[in-house]
């Protein structure tokens, strides 16, 4: 896990990103901007008002130092920001709404984002997902390309590194969903070093069985191959078939992909969610994320069970996002 760290951190030295944190007086998010801004490998930007969060910091013994704290309702360009957000909007906020909606902390952190005086957003520690990647949708918005966020699990143990997705956001993508989730992936793949070669999964080993089930996952492998096809990515493969040579061999022995997938693009929530914890609790893998991806501009969310760490390693990832 160490080296995965220790990668991202290098390119982060002299490179810190402004990474904006909207839950500012939560304990677990003090300790970690005071950890990041520290280390210079974050600008850390914290959202709430500052003696309430100077207050708290003191009493946990929490240096600040270093660290930017921004009050919405005394934010200097406040207005600028309502106007920008009216504009971003199209007509599905009024300017009074507006002003409502951008003293959220949420909805504040992301149009910083949004206006480029910050560089990501990690938020979730106190808020729900939808909470944190709603306002990213209408702001920030998804790349040139793709409809939909995502959500992956990086998988690391000791050496091995694998990327497995959706794991937390599209409950039953379709094809195209499906190959935007590969690309994306192949892309968050190489953000970790990682070579991609994307394995599209299912129940099935081109063609061993045929459902609507399948079918959706072999025109997904269509769909991608077209968007991008130098990429290395094939399917639909049974888990197996895209994991181990020597089944491999047997089920699939013209597939582009020979037991050495790398980027696992499960058919469904359910299955991806279900694989990430097999691996996590038997395989004895740790899972970093869910880091999203498809936004225009980085933003990630926490689990409300995080600690320290998990926000400290969360915000790490952002930055290197923004690079």
């Amino acid at each position: 896990m160490s080296n995965l760290f220790d990668t991202l951190k290098e390119r982060l030295l002299g490179n810190a990103k402004r990474i904006v944190f909207p839950e500012g007086s939560d304990q677990r998010i003090l300790e970690a901007t005071s950890q990041l801004a520290v280390e210079g490998l974050v600008q850390p930007v914290l959202v709430g008002k500052p003696s309430e969060i100077e207050q708290k910091a003191a009493s946990l013994k929490i240096k600040l130092d270093q660290v930017e704290i921004l009050d919405p309702e005394e934010y200097p360009e406040f207005e600028a920001m309502v106007e920008q957000f009216v504009e971003r909007r199209k007509g599905k906020a009024t300017e009074e709404q507006a002003r409502q909606m951008l003293l959220d902390e949420n909805y504040f952190g992301t149009m910083l984002v949004y206006m480029g005086k910050a560089d990501g957003l990690v938020s979730g520690a106190a808020h729900s997902t939808a909470d944190t990647v709603r306002p990213a949708l209408q702001i920030i918005k998804t790349k040139p390309g793709i409809k939909k966020t995502s959500g992956v699990f990086v998988m690391v143990r000791e050496q091995e590194k694998f990327v497995f997705a959706d794991c937390a956001i599209n409950i039953s993508p379709d094809s195209q969903d499906l190959a935007e989730i590969a690309l994306a992936s192949a892309e968050t793949a190489e953000l970790f070093d990682i070579d991609p070669r994307v394995a599209m999964l299912s129940f099935s080993t081109k063609g061993s069985a045929k459902s609507d089930e399948t079918d959706k996952v072999a025109e997904a492998v269509k769909i991608a191959k077209e968007m991008k096809p130098e990429l290395t990515l094939d399917g639909e493969f049974q888990f197996d078939a895209a994991f181990v040579p020597s089944v491999a061999e047997k089920k699939a022995p013209n597939a582009d992909i020979k037991g050495d997938a790398n980027v696992f693009v499960f058919p469904s929530l359910e299955a991806g969610n279900i694989g990430y914890k097999i691996a996590q609790r038997l395989g004895n893998f740790d899972a970093v994320g869910p880091i999203l991806q498809g936004l225009n501009q980085p933003v990630n969310d926490l689990s409300r069970g995080c600690d320290a760490d998990d926000v400290y390693k969360l915000a790490i990832i952002t930055a290197a996002q923004a690079l």
